[in-house]
């Protein structure tokens, strides 16, 4: 079974960091494109960004350009997502994605995979 699952989640401050992480399994890591999405409360689910298979391609959202940046380790089947500059806008649950969709494509992708979420509430 593919399993994407999250860590790093918690309860921050405004003006904190923090990196999200992603490890996949059941699938072949440097197969996909994987990304992260995240979802306000009562608000739809929003693409973050997205990292080509060997790590060369971002697509970062425009929300989020300059204050988050993602990486991936594929011989560790994770993708990572530093947070920086945190504000309360930010607090969402965060989502880990993965699709054999190419990079560029991403902003409109539904992902094949989804893991369960990790939940990112940034207090004022």
């Amino acid at each position: 079974q593919v399993q994407l699952v999250e860590s790093g989640g918690g309860l921050v401050q405004a003006g904190a960091s923090l990196r999200l992480s992603c490890v996949a399994s059941g699938l072949t890591f440097s197969s996909y494109t994987m990304g992260w999405f995240r979802q306000a409360p009562g608000k739809e689910r929003d693409f973050v960004a997205a990292i080509s298979r060997s790590g060369g391609g971002i697509l970062p959202a425009d929300s989020v350009k300059g204050r988050f940046t993602i990486s991936r380790d594929n011989a560790k089947n994770t993708v990572y997502l530093q947070l920086h500059s945190l504000n309360p806008e930010d607090t969402s649950v965060y989502y880990c994605a993965a699709d054999k969709q190419i990079t560029s494509r991403w902003k409109g992708v539904m992902p094949e995979y989804w893991g369960q979420g990790t939940q990112v509430p940034v207090s004022s």
